[in-house]
Formats: C-alpha cells, sequence, structure tokens
C-alpha cells in the first residue's frame, strides 16, 4: 500500500487496522512519513506508543522490525553478532580435512554466511515491499553511549561491520522510537526526529478504542469500564492504568459474563487493571465502591 497522502488518509488507514488515533497524532505521523524523518513518541506505559508502529506495517504492508532495548544494550547486540558455533564447526572441519589455507579461512568464517543480523542491520536490507517499519522500543532503558551510536547510525542509515565494510540502507526505514520517560533522552536524538507526546485519551477516545478493540462489550458496560478506568488514573497510584489495561479488563469482564460493573466484580479482577499490589490492596473494597459511584455520577447528563 501507498503512503497515505494527507492527515485524514493516515486516520482512516489506521482505524481500518483497528488503532485509532487523534489529529495532532496523526499529523505528526503523516509529517514523519512525508518528510522520512524519525519519529519519537513519548508517554507513559501502555497509552499505545508501541501499537502505533505495528498498526502503520500492517496498514502500509511493510515488515516491523522490532529493536526492545534494555539495560545494556550495546552497538554490536543491535546490529550484529558472529555464529560463534557455526565457526568452530567450520574451522574443525578444515583442520580435520588439512591442508586449510589460513587467510582463506579467515575469509570464510567473517562472510554472510556466518553473520547473525540484529535488528538495526535488518532494518538496512531492501525489501520487495517497501521500507521496513524500525521500532526501537523503549529507548529510554538504555544509557548515553547507545543514544550516540543510535543518532549517527540514524543520520546516515548506515552501519559499519569492521569484517564486511560499511552497508547502506538503499531506502530509509521507517522509524519509530519510543520512550516511557524514565529517564530524559538526549537532546540531540530528539533534534534528529519529529517529536509528540501520546497521552492519555479522554472519554470519547477511549470509548472509540474499546468499540474498536473490544466491539462486542455492551455500550452500558464500555461507558461504566472507561468512566472508572479514568477516574482510577486521578488516584494516587504507583503506575496508573493504560489504555492496554482498559482494553485487557473489558476482555475479562466479557469472559466472565458481566453485564454491568459492581465493587465485587471490581475487586475481583484489579489485577487485570493494576499491576502492583500497593496499588491493588489500596482499591479493594470501599475504595473500588467509591470510585465506581463517582464513575457513575459522571455519567449523568447534567
Amino acid at each position: 500500500m501507498q503512503v497515505p497522502q494527507s492527515i485524514d488518509a493516515v486516520q482512516s488507514t489506521l482505524a481500518e487496522t483497528g488503532y485509532v488515533c487523534g489529529r495532532a497524532l496523526a499529523t505528526v505521523v503523516f509529517l514523519s512519513l512525508k518528510l522520512g524523518r524519525p519519529l519519537f513518541l513519548e508517554g507513559e506505559a501502555g497509552v499505545g506508543k508501541t501499537e502505533i508502529a505495528k498498526a502503520l506495517a500492517l496498514a502500509l504492508g511493510r515488515r516491523l522490525i522490532r529493536l526492545q532495548c534494555y539495560e545494556g544494550l550495546d552497538a554490536s547486540s543491535a546490529v550484529y553478532e558472529w555464529n560463534f558455533p557455526a565457526q568452530m564447526i567450520a574451522i574443525r572441519t578444515a583442520e580435520a580435512a588439512g591442508g586449510a589455507d589460513r587467510q582463506s579461512l579467515r575469509t570464510e568464517l567473517f562472510s554472510r554466511e556466518f553473520l547473525v543480523e540484529r535488528p538495526l542491520l535488518q532494518a538496512m536490507r531492501p525489501d520487495e515491499n517497501g521500507a521496513p517499519i524500525l521500532l526501537i522500543d523503549e529507548l529510554d532503558r538504555t544509557d548515553e553511549p547507545f543514544e550516540a551510536f543510535l543518532l549517527e547510525a540514524l543520520s546516515d542509515f548506515q552501519v559499519t561491520i569492521p569484517e564486511l565494510g560499511t552497508i547502506t540502507a538503499p531506502e530509509p526505514p521507517i522509524v519509530i522510537l519510543t520512550s516511557n520517560r524514565t529517564r530524559e533522552v538526549h537532546d540531540a536524538l530528539k533534534r534528529r526526529c519529529l517529536y509528540h507526546w501520546v497521552d492519555y485519551p479522554t472519554f470519547d477516545r477511549e470509548i472509540e478504542i474499546l468499540h474498536s478493540r473490544a466491539p462486542e462489550a455492551a455500550e452500558t458496560l464500555s461507558r461504566e469500564i472507561v468512566a472508572f478506568v479514568q477516574r482510577l488514573r486521578t488516584e494516587d497510584l504507583f503506575k496508573k492504568p493504560g489504555v492496554a489495561e482498559t482494553i485487557d479488563w473489558a476482555k475479562c469482564l466479557l469472559a466472565l459474563d458481566v453485564i454491568d460493573l459492581s465493587p465485587e466484580v471490581i475487586s475481583d479482577t484489579l489485577g487485570a487493571i493494576l499491576k502492583y499490589q500497593d496499588d491493588i490492596q489500596k482499591i479493594q473494597g470501599s475504595e473500588a465502591k467509591r470510585i465506581l459511584d463517582e464513575a457513575r455520577a459522571s455519567l449523568v447528563p447534567a
């Protein structure tokens, strides 16, 4: 599929995959595609940053390549490594055959046959379906040296393998970086990208998302679920529930054949929306009833 040629086209294209986004997010996605600039998405966990890369890959029919970041990730782990066990077998085979030329053996050992490509190198390869989507997920988990390497890689869309030389992407990948803001990412990398803060959705937007992801949920139950979760986000919690938790909770309630919310049902299923025991203990019992009452009151037309 061709890249959408307008902001409205981005919204409708993503909506076809089940991803509902506002105009501000659709605008920055359109500009990223139009200008060929990496897109940096920041926001709380569970608000849909990773999902937009998946939806875009599905909508455009492109390959999704995901680099999941973690503490200690270095350039070599993100780009390539050599298949050491296969190299050892090749060495022993050559020794058993006898008379192996050391230079030719070295050339063979460090050829593409023994190269294990990691996400950044994979994203530099040509693809018949067009440039892939490169998702660099949770960049804030890495450290500054990796950010510096990434800045260089994304500037030239090329990587260097000492044994093979420099590999340049024939067509730059569509790059999406995400951060949960557990730490600040360096300004130099942000300046290379188009930036957007992905916030929690409004009530109407979250209802629209829930209709898309859990269409079998009745309207009354959907409204109660979203009102309760939105009210829950105003509480003093260690980890506020994201949109992903709203969808998970709705699916759990549907699996239990729940028609409407009750304090008992909420207490039994809190593990679908809250992921820390201290938060769960804080909301159980009378607190669940209070929040449910406030959520229902907010649904009553003025």
